[in-house]
């Protein structure tokens, strides 16, 4: 986690990989979102998908498992610098939440997220939103998922 004053337009985080398996994905399913096309190979190969699809809310959730992870690294990292990282969050929301093309069982997402903008709040003091685009592509390099995503994040020295 950084300072609002540490970020700029344009840095991006590269997040992670995740390939998701016949097996992730229909225990994701019969857990979440128990649709045939998520469960059966033959279900999935008759649907739109043409193949056993994962949840949207599966490849979601792994982009926020990173998401979190990602944070978790570079706090550890910071910490061994022997800085105190600041506290951010929680998030006020997200919107354009976009699944473009299916995931199937073998395809192989790499995760990355690139701040679009940085402000200060006018409502809270000492705070201020980050906004990034993150996104997932294929191993084919096709963009299947986006959404923007909103963050508070604390103003240096500003923050209780």
């Amino acid at each position: 986690m950084r300072y609002l004053e540490d970020i700029q337009i344009g840095m991006r985080r590269d997040l992670g990989s995740f390939t998701f398996t016949a097996e992730s994905i229909k225990a994701f399913a019969r857990q979440f979102d128990p649709q045939p096309f998520h469960l059966d190979e033959e279900a999935g190969r008759k649907s739109l998908f043409g193949g056993l699809a994962a949840s949207g809310w599966h490849v979601a959730s792994v982009c926020m498992k990173l998401l979190v992870a990602d944070g978790q690294r570079a706090k550890a990292e910071a910490e061994a610098r022997g800085e105190e990282p600041p506290v951010g969050g929680p998030s006020p929301g997200f919107r354009d939440l976009r699944w473009t093309r299916p995931v199937l069982a073998g395809d192989t997402l790499t995760y990355s997220s690139e701040v679009v903008s940085v402000r200060a709040t006018a409502t809270r003091p000492g705070w201020g939103i980050l906004q990034s685009k993150n996104v997932a592509v294929n191993q084919r390099g096709e963009e299947v998922y986006s959404f923007l995503g909103s963050v508070f994040l604390p103003q240096r020295g500003d923050a209780a």
